[in-house]
Order: structure tokens, then C-alpha cells, then sequence
């Protein structure tokens, strides 16, 4: 259990945190718990790579700790009314074939990486949910136009994955 396992645990444990300070009304608590948590993730990919920390169990738990904070940030926005429930979604339904393609692909030997397409639609998209949880002033509509964003690099980063899978095939 190296650190970067540990943070990336730390990362699911704090998810329910975040959930009770949005539930409660304490934007900015909330916001900045989820600010932690993505920048965690960010930090434990750094540090596992960097120390050569890459385990099995890091392999596993990341993008499960990834989909878990997001997915749960997503429903709680639209249970909230801070989000509109098609572009939660498009996302999460681009990340479950994605992670699906990845699977078929791992089975074939083939390992298909995150592209820059996807990690920029992650980066956005973290950025969009901070400001949707936040909610103040303007940051309502800033985060409503990031998730926009967000939504179109979501189906064109999956356009991507498949049209490379399906080209080396």
C-alpha cells in the first residue's frame, strides 16, 4: 500500500464528505473538498509514475476513484438543479463504453492509453463541477458552459478511442 494507493483511496473516502457539505448548502466547503480530491488525482498518477509506484491495485482503484468522485458530483448537481440530467448523462455514458473498449482491449493484449482528448474534457470537466458545486455569482453559468464543453470533448474523445481501436483492427 504505497502512498500513491493511499491518495487515490483517500480520494473515494472523501467522496461521501463532499456529498453531505453540497447536500447541507456549504458551497464553498463542498467546492473546496472537491477541489482536493481532484487535484488528488492528478498528485497520485504523478507520484506513481515519477517513484515508480505503479501496483495492480493503483491500476484498478484510479480510474474507479475517478468515475466514483464524478459520477457522484454529477448526480448530486442534477438532484440539486445545478445540472441538467442529459449532459450527466452523455458523460457518464461516454465513460462507461470507454472503459468498456478498454477492457475488450486489455483482453486483446492491447493497451488503448488516455489521450489528450480525454484528459482535457476530464480537466474541464473537474473545473466545470468545482464551479456548479460552488454556485455563486457567476460561477452558476461558468460551469454550466464548462460542462457543455465538457460534453462535446466527452462524445468526440470517445469518437477517438473508437475510430483508433477499430483502425488497428
Amino acid at each position: 500500500m504505497n502512498l500513491a494507493n493511499q491518495i487515490t483511496i483517500f480520494r473515494i473516502i472523501i467522496v461521501p464528505v463532499y456529498l453531505i457539505f453540497l447536500y447541507m448548502g456549504y458551497n464553498i466547503t463542498a467546492t473546496i473538498i472537491f477541489i482536493v480530491a481532484s487535484i488528488s488525482d492528478f498528485i497520485d498518477g504523478y507520484l506513481a509514475r515519477k517513484y515508480n509506484m505503479i501496483t495492480d491495485l493503483g491500476k484498478i482503484l484510479d480510474p474507479i476513484a475517478d468515475k466514483i468522485l464524478v459520477a457522484a458530483a454529477m448526480v448530486a448537481l442534477v438532484e440539486i438543479d445545478r445540472m441538467s440530467g442529459w449532459l450527466a448523462v452523455v458523460m457518464l455514458s461516454r465513460d462507461f463504453a470507454v472503459g468498456a473498449l478498454r477492457d475488450l482491449s486489455a483482453s486483446k493484449g492491447i493497451i488503448i492509453a488516455a489521450g489528450i482528448w480525454g484528459k482535457l474534457k476530464t480537466t474541464i470537466q473537474m473545473i466545470g463541477i468545482g464551479m456548479l458545486s460552488l454556485s455563486y455569482f457567476y460561477f452558476q453559468e461558468l460551469g454550466t458552459i464548462m460542462m457543455y464543453i465538457a460534453t462535446i470533448l466527452s462524445i468526440y474523445s470517445c469518437c477517438v478511442y473508437f475510430n483508433e481501436y477499430f483502425k488497428g483492427e
